[in-house]
């Protein structure tokens, strides 16, 4: 049986460094871990990676079950092809898992209220991002990546992993800004 941690943030300004140490001191013995959004599994090549390694009786840990995904769908389509494959779902925060008859109801439940909670933030931004307009304050999200630097660094012949490093990204998101 091998515990295996998976630990993931939304954007490249935040760290993942809290939920990586607190997966280490519950006994994970891989943890994988990734900058990208919840909101889909599209991006998330690590948590496709850990659904690939699973085996029979390992564990995938999470520390709250939003690390997970957003979307409730989601987050029972990853937690039903972790079973397909003999393993198990265990979430921190809450401690919640799918070892016991409960834990599919109860995470059930808490993938409804993160996604209701990611409705919430999104009207909420909306109507902040209205009422600053209104107020002629808005400016914008600010930019956080160069597109003018890939873009140089790959018309001199860079590959995309080099320039991924010097962006200080992902390789998907060089090719993203390419593609555009």
């Amino acid at each position: 049986m091998t515990k295996i941690g998976y630990a993931r943030v939304s954007t490249i300004d935040q760290d993942s460094e809290l939920q990586q140490q607190r997966l280490h001191a519950e006994g994970c013995q891989i943890i994988r871990s990734e900058k990208v959004s919840g909101a889909s599994r599209a991006g998330r090549s690590e948590l496709a990676t850990i659904i690939d390694f699973l085996r029979q009786d390992d564990e995938l840990v999470v520390t709250r079950l939003d690390r997970l995904g957003r979307d409730t769908r989601d987050v029972l389509n990853i937690v039903h092809e972790c079973e397909q494959r003999g393993a198990f779902v265990t979430v921190l925060d809450p401690h919640v898992s799918t070892r016991g008859e409960m834990g599919h109801v109860i995470l059930t439940v808490l993938g409804m209220v993160a996604q209701m909670e990611r409705r919430f933030i999104k009207e909420r931004q909306r109507e902040g991002i209205a009422r600053a307009k209104a107020e002629g304050v808005y400016k914008g999200g600010k930019a956080r990546l160069d597109h003018a630097l890939i873009r140089r660094l790959h018309g001199d012949g860079l590959a995309a992993s080099a320039i991924a490093k010097i962006a200080k990204c992902s390789r998907m998101q060089v090719y993203r800004i390419l593609e555009d």
